[in-house]
């Protein structure tokens, strides 16, 4: 699923949450936190690398200043991916909303 489907119900704005619900789900604020963040990073890393290949399309690989010209589309696809809501509060919302799977290592058989 591309970022674009996965944010559009996501309110960008920062909200106070429910700090014992959040417990609720792990047992721990701490290992909620953890969750989230690790989310929130795998977001990071996903919306870094869809936004760097669709600018990939228009660049240029000369350095002459004449052939430097603003392109409207790749203006547009910078603004939409300014405003999208920063990766830590999609993941608190995916959390929240129980759209996060999670499990620890020692139940994947990978024991460190």
């Amino acid at each position: 699923m591309d970022i674009k489907t996965q944010v559009q119900k996501v309110n960008p704005n920062i909200q106070a949450r429910d700090v014992l619900g959040l417990v609720k789900k792990t047992g721990s604020i701490y290992e909620a936190i953890n969750i989230m963040a690790n989310r929130a990073n795998q977001l990071n890393d996903d919306i870094k690398a869809e936004l760097h290949e669709k600018l990939e399309e228009f660049a240029s690989h000369s350095d002459t200043i004449e052939e430097v010209q603003e392109n409207k589309e790749q203006i547009e696809i910078s603004k939409f991916y300014e405003k999208l809501p920063n990766p830590v509060i999609i993941s608190i919302s995916e959390f929240t909303n129980d759209q996060l799977e999670f499990r620890y290592r020692d139940e994947l058989g990978q024991n460190e």
